[in-house]
């Protein structure tokens, strides 16, 4: 079985977030980039089937140069190759597009990526690569197995979970729970030094147009003040709660 998973190079959900160009443009000066979570959890169920099952597992980004230290973390984690398409990622459509096209060559049983990133929380890509792709398609995923040529697998929907199965080749958006946080890998020395020897390939993307262009970021509104209230006097309370707060 060969397997593609997705990753995404995103900020360090501590990282302290500025824009430049008139907030138009995301400032990357001291901020760490890792793994995308939801990419991490995929690429952690894919070790397992590499590790149950023989399958051999390839890792893919859209993006510079700068993007090659998580690509080479995946590699350390215990992904067979990398592949980095050679351009910045824009768009869902043109991400997925880069992403197609490398993937139609590849031959690949099981596409995983993550359910979205969590930088621009975008959520289109694994749809939109399963509709380039014509195969099948499982969102919210937070279980999988695969039998031959079945894949078995378990995804949240609101108030409860839905089992599925699917015929490969198959695309998934997984999410956390997929695997347990707890199997999670960090990367040993001997997985980082293999790692340096694993391939990184670099290919040229094909010519797509973005559908959609960034306008402006906007950071959330600062809190505003608070009132402390005396917790024994909870006529105050009420009366502000009504009269202020307008909440009853």
């Amino acid at each position: 079985m060969k397997i593609l998973v997705c990753i995404s190079h995103v900020p360090d959900t501590t990282s302290k977030i500025n824009f430049t160009d008139n907030n138009t443009q995301f400032d990357t000066n001291g901020v760490q980039f890792v793994i995308n979570p939801n990419d991490e959890f995929g690429l952690t169920r894919a070790m397992w089937f590499k590790e149950k099952q023989g399958a051999t597992v390839d890792v893919i980004n859209v993006g510079g140069a700068e993007t090659e230290p998580t690509l080479r973390k995946a590699l350390a984690i215990g992904a067979d190759n990398a592949i980095r398409v050679n351009t910045p990622a824009i768009d869902g459509f043109q991400v997925a597009k880069q992403l197609a096209n490398v993937a139609k060559e590849g031959g690949y049983d099981l596409i995983i990526a993550g359910r979205e990133s969590i930088d621009y929380n975008g959520g289109m890509v694994p749809g939109m690569l399963a509709a380039l792709l014509k195969a099948n398609f499982v969102n919210t995923c937070i279980g999988l197995e695969i039998e031959g040529t079945e894949a078995k697998a378990v995804r949240e929907i609101d108030g409860g979970k839905e089992s599925v199965t699917a015929k490969l080749p198959l695309v998934i958006g997984g999410q956390k729970g997929l695997v347990e946080e707890s199997d999670l890998r960090i990367p040993n020395m001997r997985g980082i030094m293999m790692a340096r020897k694993k391939p990184l390939n670099v290919v040229e993307p094909v010519e797509v147009d973005a559908q959609t262009e960034v306008e402006k970021f906007e950071k959330p509104a600062p809190k505003g003040a608070v009132k402390l209230v005396d917790p024994d006097n909870l006529d105050e309370l009420i009366q502000l709660l009504h009269t202020e707060a307008k909440v009853i």
